[in-house]
């Protein structure tokens, strides 16, 4: 049995993004409605992706845009309330993502008890967001600190941003599992909700085997078989909301039909 399998009770897990409305200090924060509305939204967002019958939670700052590569102590404390606020609520494994910060990603971890983060902790790119560097070894000393079991998801195609360097994603795959030992290896499309090529999936997971590879982006219904013949388990986020878009909140019904389809497949 894989991690997948016993830490989410099935093959072929679906983790299901529980987007959180932009935050205390985000420029598109809404300071009438609050941070209760941001607890409210989430709290709907939560219930409809669980009765649809998603394998796991992961929350994230999403509508936290422009995102920061070290984040403000306000977004992290922010998100913790929410999780907090939200915990009677959650009745499967949830993971957090901190955008785009691995260190605040596992310090919330460690406060709400998260099993997983997803996060960029390797690498050097050049991003919409600026130069973005990372430090794997202090990452995952910070971990051991912290929270020594936290599973780590390693985002090896940033999205927004290319890799420094003429290395391709093959050789990145295989130096990261041999330098770093990941749980698991997320590969991603250009941006959110934009497909991960199959051809893709199929060469990381090739090069490297013995890791569990997640389909990061784009798994939709008309293709959710072809990516899970090839993938250990996705993430899905925009494919869950009203008209499959990112700006919107979550369809209950669109969640009911995806996991249909997976489980069919099971």
């Amino acid at each position: 049995m894989t991690w997948l399998e016993d830490s989410f009770g099935t093959k072929k897990p679906i983790i299901a993004m529980c987007h959180l409305q932009a935050l205390p200090g985000d420029p598109a924060y809404d300071a009438a409605g609050g941070m209760q509305k941001v607890v409210d939204l989430a709290r709907q967002d939560l219930l409809n992706l669980q009765q649809g019958g998603v394998d796991a939670i992961m929350f994230s700052n999403e509508f936290s845009l422009p995102y920061l590569t070290t984040v403000k102590p306000e977004t992290t404390a922010a998100m913790a309330r929410i999780i907090g606020e939200l915990m009677p609520d959650i009745t499967v494994p949830f993971g957090v993502n901190v955008l785009w910060d691995p260190i605040a990603s596992i310090d919330l971890a460690a406060a709400t008890g998260a099993v997983f983060i997803r996060e960029i902790i390797t690498g050097v790119y050049a991003s919409d967001f600026g130069l973005w560097n990372t430090n794997v070894g202090e990452t995952i000393r910070h971990k051991m600190r912290l929270a020594p079991d936290l599973k780590m998801l390693f985002n090896i195609v940033p999205e927004a941003a290319s890799y420094i360097g003429s290395r391709n994603i093959i050789d990145i795959a295989r130096s990261t599992v041999f330098n770093n030992r990941p749980d698991a290896l997320c590969v991603s499309g250009l941006t959110a909700g934009v497909e991960t090529d199959t051809q893709v999936l199929t060469s990381v997971k090739e090069a490297v085997p013995d890791t569990m590879i997640l389909c990061n982006t784009g798994c939709r219904v008309e293709n959710v078989e072809r990516q899970l013949s090839v993938a250990d388990g996705a993430v899905v986020g925009s494919t869950f909301k009203i008209d499959g878009k990112f700006d919107n909140l979550v369809d209950p019904e669109r969640v009911r039909a995806f996991m249909d389809k997976v489980k069919s497949l099971r």
